[in-house]
């Protein structure tokens, strides 16, 4: 997973509320059997016209926010499905962070574990951010963890998340990699269990098994 510490980039609005998985990674992108190319899925029926080509109405395709590195949410962002996938081709498209007022729990969950930042805002800096958003000519922020705060135009809005997001997404680590930085204690606990309760050990109900 892709550390997350300073960036700066082009904040693009997607206004609209309840945007769920489905809507951010249609259905017949699931069909691989691995993560390859799962930007050209991300927001598809939005991005594309039938006929293939981009659709010039979708924020994404228009200059001044085609390369967002940012996007400024609706309510409940990431509803629906819990579909891993749709992080996975946000991040191949360069999402980093995703920033609104609230998001879909699974959805959230899966940002934090795939390096993308969520960030739930006050209605009034969501406010404050939108009216950035949508100039393109002034739709660039600094996302600073490190400082708990989004940087622009000398302004500053400071933001708060949990110690774990923050420690798992300045490491870079995954789950697993968060975890093994525990495995002395594990170890410890595991030792401690099975001398407390002999019977559970695999060893020990193997030799006891009838013949």
């Amino acid at each position: 997973m892709e550390a997350f510490n300073n960036m700066t980039g082009t904040l693009a609005p997607l206004p609209a509320a309840n945007i769920d998985t489905d809507v951010i990674m249609p259905k017949q992108f699931l069909k691989g059997i691995d993560r390859k190319n799962l930007d050209r899925g991300v927001f598809f029926d939005l991005r594309f016209l039938p006929d293939g080509r981009p659709n010039p109405a979708f924020i994404l395709n228009q200059a001044g926010w085609e390369n967002a590195a940012f996007l400024l949410v609706g309510a409940n962002f990431g509803c629906g499905s819990s579909r891993e996938h749709a992080v996975w081709g946000l991040n191949q498209l360069g999402i980093r962070a995703i920033i609104g007022t609230s998001f879909a729990g699974i959805f959230d969950d899966n940002c934090q574990r795939n390096g993308v930042l969520t960030l739930t805002l006050s209605e009034e800096d969501y406010q404050r951010l939108s009216a950035l958003a949508n100039d393109a000519a002034s739709n660039r922020i600094t996302v600073s963890l490190e400082q708990q705060a989004i940087l622009f135009n000398n302004q500053r809005i400071a933001f708060s998340v949990s110690a774990l997001k923050r420690e798992m997404l300045l490491g870079g680590g995954s789950a697993v990699d968060w975890t093994l930085q525990y495995e002395s204690d594990i170890t410890q606990f595991e030792a401690q269990h099975f001398a407390q309760r002999p019977w559970l050990k695999r060893d020990q109900i193997q030799q006891d098994a009838p013949a």
